[in-house]
């Protein structure tokens, strides 16, 4: 196992070598240093993540021209997209996060609408398999999860206006965006509630595996979907105070799609509270109100007696119905 470790290591820095020497040859002089930034930034080392210095000119790219930007989200999507190596897979990953949560407006909306013609799934990484040796085995159960979750932060923050836990939603804008919130109509609320249900369910579905403890990729992993999570908590506590002042105004289908929205939080609570990376005492203090007004709605469902409840049986084919169209993404 350790010559095919070392055998495995040494063709990727021929590799690496290679691609940016092809780089060198063919790129256009405008986006030279972009492109061998990009390489370097995601080369086949197993024991470092991106380095600071690339990332940050690739996120300066974001400053120049919307062509310029374009070019650096295709260059980034294509070595993602095309690579069979389990570390360039996750480094790329790695800096779309950055991107996200770093990049000026105009490099986050390229890479919000990649690709041009749309679709879904669009980091295609959902077959994405390394199968040797076994660390990188394992890496792959990593790198399908984190695109998956990077998909569905892109949807959350398409949904909430802005993007999560970017340096543009800093915690000094918590009492804007309460202002905010508080104008929107409920379908809006329940919209995003539910979005940033799927974001957190997605994190609890965390992989667990032996082998990657430790590792630093998925260490840099770990803090920044740490950080995701402690703004996506955040984002879920302002809407849950919202409804508690919209309780008593809530329709039948209102509560009950709220209740199921909450139970669904709820269940995440367990699965995250075994990720050691995932405890924040600031978040326990989310979920209790969550259970909280879980509680309050069931109660607020059942309020009226049995008149409500058949109002609810007989339009549950409605419900059913209206669920399948429920969402844009």
């Amino acid at each position: 196992m350790g010559r095919i470790t070392i055998l495995r290591d040494f063709i990727g820095i021929i590799k690496d070598k290679a691609s940016q020497s092809k780089a060198a040859l063919l790129s256009d002089p405008k986006t030279l240093s972009l492109h061998l930034a990009l390489l370097r930034a995601t080369t086949h080392d197993p024991f470092t993540p991106p380095d600071p210095r690339h990332l940050a000119t690739l996120l300066a790219s974001g400053h120049t021209s919307r062509a310029t930007v374009s070019t650096a989200i295709e260059i980034l999507m294509d070595r993602l997209q095309t690579t069979r190596d389990a570390y360039v897979a996750i480094k790329c990953l790695i800096t779309v996060h950055h991107i996200i949560k770093r990049g000026s407006f105009i490099l986050q909306d390229q890479l919000s609408v990649y690709p041009f013609n749309g679709g879904r799934n669009y980091l295609k990484l959902s077959n994405f398999r390394d199968n040797t040796p076994l660390l990188t085995w394992e890496l792959s159960y990593w790198v399908r999860w984190y695109a998956l979750y990077l998909e569905n932060l892109l949807q959350t923050s398409r949904v909430l206006g802005f993007f999560l836990s970017s340096a543009s939603s800093s915690v000094d804008k918590n009492e804007e965006e309460e202002e905010k919130v508080s104008s929107l109509i409920n379908s809006q609320l329940l919209k995003a509630i539910n979005s940033l249900g799927n974001l957190i369910e997605q994190i609890s579905r965390m992989p667990n595996s032996l082998h990657t403890n430790g590792n630093i990729l998925v260490d840099e992993v770990l803090g920044m979907v740490g950080e995701d999570y402690l703004a996506s908590a955040n984002e879920v506590s302002i809407r849950v105070s919202e409804f508690k002042e919209r309780l008593s105004c809530l329709s039948v289908f209102e509560s009950v799609e709220l209740g199921f929205a909450l139970k669904r939080l709820e269940d995440c609570k367990e699965r995250l509270s075994a990720l050691g990376q995932m405890r924040n005492v600031l978040v326990e203090t989310v979920w209790g109100s969550i259970s909280e007004m879980k509680d309050q709605v069931g109660n607020n469902e059942l309020y009226g007696g049995e008149g409500r409840l058949m109002v609810m049986e007989s339009s549950k084919n409605k419900v059913s119905e209206s669920s399948r169209y429920g969402s844009e993404f």
